[in-house]
C-alpha cells in the first residue's frame, strides 16, 4: 500500500480537531446549551443572532446544524431561521463558521484523492465532486456541467466511489483504473442509460483500494450523498453542494453560462 494511500484511509483525526473552535468551551456554556452537548451535540461556535438571540452551530452524528438560545438564556431553538425576504440565516452561518473552514482544511485531501479530471486541464474553474457510476443525479450534474466543460472553462473532477450498488465499486474501479481514465468516464457517461462501463476484473484489481480510500474520505467528510461537490467561490471561500444543485446554484458554482 503506497503513502498516499494509507493516509487516505486513515481517520482524520487531526481534520475534526482543527474544525472545533476553542472559544466554545463548555465549561462556558449556558445550561440549556450543555444539555445539548449531553444529547450528542458538538457545538463549534457561537455568534449574535437576530432579535436578541444567541445563535451557535454545532455537529451531530456528522451532520451540521444551528440553534438559537433566548435572550432569558433558559430556552434553546433547534432549526432554521430566516429573515423578512425569506433568506435562510442558518445555512448561512452553518456555511461561515462550520463548513467552509471544515473543507478548507480538508482541500489539500481533495487534491490528493483519486480523481478522474473531466475537461480542461488549464480551466480557470476546478470543481470536485464525488460521484458514484450508478448514481444518476451525478448522471445530470455532469450533463447540466456540459456547456462550461465544453467551453474549456470548468474541470470536473470526479472523486470516483463505490457506495450505491453491489457493482458501483467495480464500475468506479474499472474507470479509475483504466489506462485512459478521461476516456473512461466519458464512455461511461454515454452509455449511462444502457447500464454504463461494462466492469473489467484487471481493472478493478488495479484501482479498487483507490475507490475504497474514496469512499473512506467521503465518510470521514460527513458527506452522505452522491453527487456531493465542493468549489472555491469567488469570495475565495469554499462551498460544499450536496445533491444536484438548482440553476442558481450551479452558477454560483461555475459561472455565467456560456
Amino acid at each position: 500500500m503506497t503513502l498516499k494511500l494509507l493516509k487516505r484511509v486513515m481517520p482524520y483525526a487531526l481534520l475534526s480537531t482543527a474544525v472545533i473552535a476553542t472559544s466554545a468551551q463548555a465549561e462556558d456554556l449556558p445550561p440549556a446549551i450543555q444539555n445539548l452537548e449531553q444529547q450528542g451535540v458538538e457545538v463549534i461556535e457561537s455568534f449574535e443572532a437576530p432579535g436578541g438571540l444567541t445563535g451557535y452551530v454545532g455537529e451531530m452524528r456528522g451532520r451540521s446544524l444551528a440553534f438559537y438560545l433566548t435572550p432569558d438564556g433558559d430556552h434553546v431553538i433547534v432549526g432554521t431561521m430566516l429573515d423578512k425576504d425569506g433568506n435562510n440565516l442558518s445555512e448561512a452561518s452553518i456555511q461561515e463558521l462550520v463548513v467552509g473552514p471544515k473543507f478548507e482544511s480538508a482541500w489539500p485531501e481533495l487534491e490528493d484523492s483519486n480523481w478522474v479530471r473531466d475537461g480542461d486541464k488549464n480551466a480557470d474553474t476546478v470543481i470536485y465532486t464525488f460521484t458514484d457510476p450508478n448514481c444518476p443525479y451525478c448522471h445530470r450534474f455532469r450533463q447540466q456541467a456540459a456547456p462550461w466543460i465544453d467551453a474549456g472553462k470548468v474541470q470536473l473532477r470526479h472523486i470516483m466511489v463505490g457506495i450505491l450498488k453491489e457493482d458501483s465499486l467495480t464500475k468506479a474501479a474499472t474507470i479509475l483504473g483504466s489506462e485512459d481514465p478521461e476516456s473512461a468516464m466519458q464512455k461511461h457517461q454515454t452509455s449511462f442509460e444502457q447500464g454504463g462501463i461494462e466492469v473489467d476484473r484487471k481493472r478493478v484489481s488495479a484501482a479498487h483500494l483507490e475507490v475504497k480510500a474514496n469512499n473512506s474520505l467521503m465518510q470521514e467528510l460527513g458527506l452522505q450523498a452522491t453527487p456531493s461537490t465542493l468549489y472555491r467561490g469567488e469570495d475565495g471561500k469554499i462551498t460544499m453542494v450536496q445533491g444536484l444543485p438548482n440553476p442558481q446554484a450551479l452558477e454560483r458554482m461555475m459561472g455565467p453560462r456560456p
